[in-house]
């Protein structure tokens, strides 16, 4: 399978899964989120792949957050602000900017990216006959 292939099926797993995960969670979800969320995962999924020397899981999981976050942000700006579509609205929620990020998403974001990088690693071993990973907490 092609390169291209291979990262359009991660990003389009991840997007499709977000956009469930929404619906699950408030009932309802915005093209836009398949787009943000594809690209969150090929991007936190990847990280071990690209970046040359073993990363601890937990390094991962703190760069998949800041990742996360930061593609929220961007999304927010472009959909929320500049768009105008009114997808989302965190500025009831303490610690947030601009109403598009805040502390308590970027914590579960946090979570949801051990979820990314065990399920990214899965779909290469099992899917595209990548090596098995194997993790380390810390350094």
């Amino acid at each position: 399978m092609s390169r291209f292939m291979k990262g359009f099926t991660l990003f389009l797993t991840g997007g499709i899964i977000y956009f469930y995960l929404e619906i699950l969670y408030r009932g309802y979800s915005h093209y836009s989120m398949i787009l943000c969320g594809g690209l969150c995962f090929f991007i936190v999924g990847g990280l071990n792949q690209w970046i040359k020397r073993e990363l601890p899981f937990t390094m991962q999981m703190l760069l998949g957050a800041v990742i996360i976050t930061a593609l929220e942000f961007v999304t927010g700006v472009i959909v929320n602000l500049w768009l105008d579509m009114e997808v989302w609205d965190y500025s009831y929620l303490p610690y947030n900017l601009l109403g598009q990020i805040c502390l308590p998403y970027s914590i579960l974001w946090l979570v949801l990216s051990i979820a990314i990088i065990l399920l990214d690693d899965l779909i290469r071993y099992r899917i595209f006959d990548e090596e098995k990973m194997t993790y380390r907490l810390f350094v």
